[in-house]
């Protein structure tokens, strides 16, 4: 990891608060030049600090109202069978995020569907099918109290 100064914390900060923000208005938060934002920008993109930048969609108002975790434990422990879900999880739009885990499940997937009849398909069709998997278990989350964790940032 690259030494991170006063300046690209505070960049740092301030992007991850709008990514949308142009050099010049990011040097006025952090008290640079926008060509000395420029440049530190592309040093922290460079050395993968920033991985990139996105727009945050509301999921409901694409018609993603369903959020779904899901537990997955995988029928044998090989090398060649992780590779083959972490292929699948790859290869599944819905899936948004997926973890690798300590305890009863190996992996947890973070997944946004449209309703139940897609949940369903998704995990008759998709996932109980597959090769690599041994059990599903799947929980419908009520309520999103937060989102999108912001990193917290130890500030220089």
């Amino acid at each position: 990891m690259p030494q991170l100064d006063a300046f690209d914390w505070r960049l740092l900060d301030a992007l991850q608060q709008d990514a949308s923000l142009t050099n010049g208005a990011l040097a006025e938060r952090v008290g640079l030049s926008a060509s000395q934002v420029s440049r530190r920008r592309q040093a922290l993109e460079g050395a993968g600090v920033i991985r990139g930048y996105r727009a945050l969609i509301d999921p409901e108002a694409i018609g993603l109202s369903v959020t779904v975790f899901i537990h997955v434990a995988l029928n044998t422990h090989s090398r060649d069978n992780a590779r083959r879900f972490r292929d699948l999880v790859k290869l599944t739009p819905a899936v948004l995020e997926a973890h690798a885990l300590t305890g009863e499940a190996d992996y947890m997937l973070k997944v946004a569907v449209g309703d139940l009849k897609e949940l369903a398909r998704l995990v008759n069709e998709v996932l109980l099918p597959h090769e690599s998997v041994a059990r599903v278990r799947s929980e419908i989350a009520l309520e999103t109290l937060k989102e999108p964790g912001l990193l917290p940032l130890a500030m220089a």
